[in-house]
C-alpha cells in the first residue's frame, strides 16, 4: 500500500470502519499490487482464493437479507466496502468487477427468484461457490436494453429461448464453478411505440442444454476477469425460473443496473484514491532541477483538482446509496430517523447515472494524469497507473451502460421527457 494516506473515516460508523479495516488487512495479505498487475498480464486465470476470501469476509451480495444467506447490509455499507475493494484492486477486475456484478445483479435476482434458484445458486454464490451475473447486451445493441432480439416461446411448463448475448462478464469463471445469468428475452411481439413491453427476465443456468458459451474476448484491460458471450439454441428453461412477472423484465432490469452502477461508482472512487496515493508517493520523492515534482504547479494543481473531484464523487456515491436504502426500506427508514422520505425510481436513476457517467471517467482521467506526472515511469506496467487506466476504461465505454446513455437519463430527468433524443 502507498505511504500517502488520503482516506477519511469521519462520518463512518464503527461497524463500517471495521469492515474497511478487515478488507484492507485481507487485501495486503492476499491481493498486493504486484499480484493485481501479474494477474492482469496473464490473461484471466481464475483466482479462486480471492473469490473465496471475499466470500469469507461476507461482502459478496452483502445487502441480501440474512434469511437468504446475506448479511443484510445497507447499500451505504456495501458502497464503503466496494470503495475499499476498488482501492485494493485498481484493475477493477477480479475483486471490484466480480463484486459489482455479483452484488448488484445477485441481489436483484434474489428479489425476484423462487426458492429453488435461491438455494441452488444465490446462497452458493454468496459463499463463493458459484457465479451469478447479467447477460443483456446483444450483437446489435447494448445500452438500448429494449432493442434486443432474443425471444422465448412457451411450450408446456417450459420456455424455449433463442438468441445471442455478448460482452458478458465472468462466463469462463461461471463455466468452471457453476452458476447462471439474468437473461432478457421477448415473450411477445415487439411494439414499436413501446419496445420495452413484452420483455421478460429468466435465470438461465450456464450448463443448460443448448447454451453455447463463446471463447473469451481479448479485452484491453480487466485481464483477470473473463469477458465472453453465449448463443442460445432452443434453450429450455422451466417457467418457475422466470424472474418476477412476465412482461415486466425491463423494469426489473433497470433496477439491477441501478444496483450495479452504485457498486461501480464506489469501486471507481477507490481506484482514484489508490492512483492519487501512489502518484503522491512518487512526485514527493522524485526530483527534477533540484526540486520535488510535487512543487511544480503543473503537477500539484491537477493533483489537487483530481483529489477534490474524488471527494465530491465519494459524497455523491454515498448519498445515492442512502437513497437506495430508502427505496428498499422506506418504512424502516422513517421509523429509524423520524423523517420518512420517498424517492421515485427515476429520481434515483438520475443520481445513479451521474455516478456512472462521472466516477469511472474520473478514475480514468486521474490515471492518465498520473502517467504524465511520472513521465516514462508512468508508462511502465510495474506501476499501477496503466493497469488502472485500462481496467476502468471498460466502465467508461460501456460496461453496465455507456456514458452517453447516462447523459440521456440525466437530461431526461432535468430538462424533461419532451427533450429526450429517442422520441
Amino acid at each position: 500500500m502507498a505511504e500517502t494516506d488520503l482516506s477519511d473515516e469521519r462520518g463512518l460508523t464503527e461497524e463500517q470502519k471495521l469492515f474497511r479495516e478487515s478488507i484492507s488487512d485481507w487485501g495486503e495479505r492476499n491481493l498486493p499490487l504486484e499480484r493485481v498487475i501479474e494477474m492482469n498480464r496473464e490473461g484471466h486465470p481464475f483466482p479462486e482464493d480471492i473469490i473465496q476470501g471475499l466470500a469469507d469476509l461476507g461482502v459478496i451480495m452483502g445487502p441480501v437479507p440474512e434469511e437468504h444467506g446475506g448479511m443484510g447490509l445497507s447499500w451505504k455499507d456495501q458502497s464503503i466496502i466496494e470503495e475499499q475493494i476498488g482501492y485494493i484492486d485498481p484493475s477493477i477486475a477480479t475483486a471490484a468487477g466480480f463484486m459489482a456484478v455479483e452484488t448488484g445483479w445477485g441481489f436483484t435476482i434474489n428479489r425476484y427468484c423462487n426458492e429453488e434458484i435461491r438455494e441452488k445458486y444465490i446462497k452458493p454464490a454468496i459463499r463463493g461457490e458459484k457465479f451469478v451475473g447479467i447477460a443483456t447486451t446483444e450483437p446489435k445493441g447494448g445500452s438500448d436494453v429494449a432493442g434486443f432480439e432474443s425471444t422465448a416461446e412457451k411450450d408446456g411448463d417450459e420456455w424455449v429461448l433463442n438468441g445471442e448475448k455478448t460482452f458478458i462478464s465472468g462466463v469462463e469463471e461461471c463455466q468452471k464453478i457453476g452458476g447462471g445469468y439474468w437473461v432478457n428475452v421477448r415473450t411477445g411481439p415487439k411494439i414499436d411505440e413501446a419496445p420495452h413491453k413484452n420483455m421478460t427476465a429468466f435465470f438461465v443456468p450456464i450448463d443448460t442444454d443448448g447454451l453455447e458459451p463463446q471463447e473469451p474476448y481479448d479485452d484491453a484491460g480487466r485481464g483477470s476477469l473473463s469477458t465472453s458471450g453465449f448463443v442460445m439454441n432452443d434453450v429450455r428453461v422451466p417457467e418457475k425460473y422466470m424472474l418476477g412477472e412476465q412482461g415486466k423484465g425491463f423494469y426489473y432490469t433497470m433496477e439491477g443496473f441501478d444496483n450495479a452502477r452504485i457498486m461501480i461508482g464506489a469501486s471507481a472512487v477507490g481506484v482514484t484514491r489508490r492512483i492519487l496515493e501512489e502518484a503522491a508517493d512518487y512526485i514527493k520523492e522524485r526530483e527534477t532541477f533540484g526540486r520535488p515534482l510535487a512543487k511544480y504547479e503543473a503537477i500539484q494543481f491537477p493533483f489537487v483538482e483530481r483529489y477534490t473531484e474524488m471527494e465530491a464523487s465519494k459524497l455523491m456515491v454515498r448519498k445515492t446509496a442512502e437513497m437506495q436504502d430508502v427505496r428498499y426500506d422506506e418504512t424502516g427508514w422513517g421509523e429509524k430517523t423520524g423523517d420518512p422520505k420517498t424517492y421515485k425510481p427515476t429520481e434515483i436513476a438520475k443520481w445513479i447515472s451521474m455516478i456512472k457517467y462521472k466516477v469511472p471517467h474520473l478514475a480514468k482521467d486521474t490515471a492518465d494524469d498520473a502517467m504524465h506526472w511520472l513521465g516514462a515511469a508512468g508508462y511502465s506496467s510495474e506501476y499501477v497507473f496503466e493497469t488502472a487506466w485500462r481496467g476502468v476504461m471498460s466502465y467508461c465505454v460501456g460496461a453496465e451502460g455507456g456514458a452517453n446513455i447516462q447523459k440521456i437519463v440525466i437530461g431526461r430527468e432535468t430538462l424533461g421527457k419532451d427533450y429526450v433524443p429517442y422520441k
